[in-house]
């Protein structure tokens, strides 16, 4: 309530925030906000008393574990029941729906600092801008959202540390990665360059650069999951069919980027 979160230091207006992102073959949507919190207390009363849980075990979980009680069938910690709370109605339907598709949902709790709760979708269907490169005779997406930009290296310009390709970008040196050698792509014809393309991604606040052969260009393509057979092929979190017919594989920069 109002007077509560001012007590609180808290902005008498409670603070929901949503957001979606796309990361390797899942989709994530997460709800946060800035109330009391899950109460722990509250939460593992009802689940021992419910039978979910013994109370011997209910003290060895986290809080985030208690949280997941909430989505039980007809949990309520709510002490008066009234339309829009106490019924015990209304998460689990959330939970199912969601399990229903595939995916997942996940709680975060802070007592004092409000909750996340973070949904888990499969990728079935989406749009996403990419940018087309070559790897000898075979064609890679590079979502541009990880992207900071592309190089192309002089070979004099690369430097070893332990064995490992690294080059100097912008004052800061960062580990170069081959597709070539990650994917084992089959080597057909030995090309003389004198420049190595250059992907450069990042991660959070790691950056690493992704070595090609070449740049096709930017393209918006259709996501697709590679099927049951081929489940977590590692660094790929999809493929798309080019104009030509051509199948060309969607790298997830995060599992690349260490």
């Amino acid at each position: 309530m109002p007077e509560i979160r001012r007590q609180a230091g808290k902005p008498e207006e409670g603070k929901l925030t949503l957001r979606a992102y796309h990361s390797g073959n899942h989709v994530f949507i997460e709800i946060e906000d800035d109330g009391a919190g899950i109460n722990r207390e509250k939460v593992q009363e009802k689940a021992v008393e419910r039978g979910l849980v013994t109370k011997e075990h209910a003290d060895t979980l986290t809080d985030d574990e208690i949280a997941q009680f909430i989505l039980e069938s007809g949990f309520s910690t709510a002490d008066k029941v009234s339309n829009i709370s106490g019924r015990g109605v209304g998460l689990d339907v959330v939970k199912s729906t969601i399990e229903s598709l595939g995916g997942q949902i996940d709680i975060e709790t802070e007592t004092g600092k409000g909750s996340i709760f973070s949904i888990q979708l499969p990728l079935t269907l989406s749009i996403i801008s990419t940018l087309l490169v070559k790897v000898q005779q075979e064609t890679y997406a590079v979502p541009l959202s990880s992207i900071i930009e592309t190089v192309l290296l002089e070979e004099k310009e690369m430097k070893y540390v332990h064995g490992q390709k690294m080059m100097d970008y912008r004052g800061k040196v960062i580990p170069l990665i081959s597709l070539k050698d990650i994917f084992q792509v089959p080597i057909e014809e030995e090309k003389e360059n004198r420049y190595e393309a250059i992907v450069v991604v990042k991660k959070g606040e790691k950056i690493t650069g992704f070595v090609v052969d070449s740049f096709i260009g930017q393209k918006e393509v259709v996501l697709k999951s590679l099927g049951n057979y081929l489940k977590d092929v590692f660094a790929i979190s999809g493929a798309t069919i080019l104009g030509d017919g051509e199948v060309a594989l969607i790298i997830d920069p995060n599992a690349l980027i260490k």
